[in-house]
């Protein structure tokens, strides 16, 4: 069982990931509304893995994943992007993020997507 940390400044879309992984037997330990929370809680609470918006208010889930990653270059992350933002999810990766889903979220990727990540299962391409 893993420990996620849920990161969107919706929170119809925190919820919507929050059922989504009650599906599965990870333990949800933080929500987080911004990037700047985001980083304070990862420090708190080391989850396995992050689900983390790319688009918030005070600090931007790109800039809070380069945060991240300097505290733990192991982290494990997965970006969730609106449709149309192919150019930040390519950044986001190359800035260490080890998947992505895009909303509105469909639930068997939501599931399989943090399932193959946590299992360290590289992204497809």
């Amino acid at each position: 069982m893993g420990t996620i940390l849920i990161v969107d400044d919706s929170q119809f879309m925190r919820y919507y990931l929050k059922k989504n992984i009650a599906l599965t037997e990870h333990e949800i330990v933080a929500e987080a509304n911004n990037g700047r929370e985001a980083i304070e809680l990862y420090r708190q609470f080391s989850p396995d893995l992050v689900t983390m918006d790319i688009t918030m208010p005070e600090m931007n889930g790109l800039d809070a994943l380069r945060e991240i990653i300097k505290i733990d270059p192991n982290a494990k992350i997965i970006m969730c992007s609106a449709m149309g933002q192919q150019a930040l999810i390519v950044e986001a990766i190359r800035s260490g993020a080890k998947d992505f889903i895009v909303k509105p979220f469909d639930q068997v990727r939501v599931v399989e997507t943090i399932k193959n990540v946590l299992n360290g299962v590289p992204a497809v391409d």
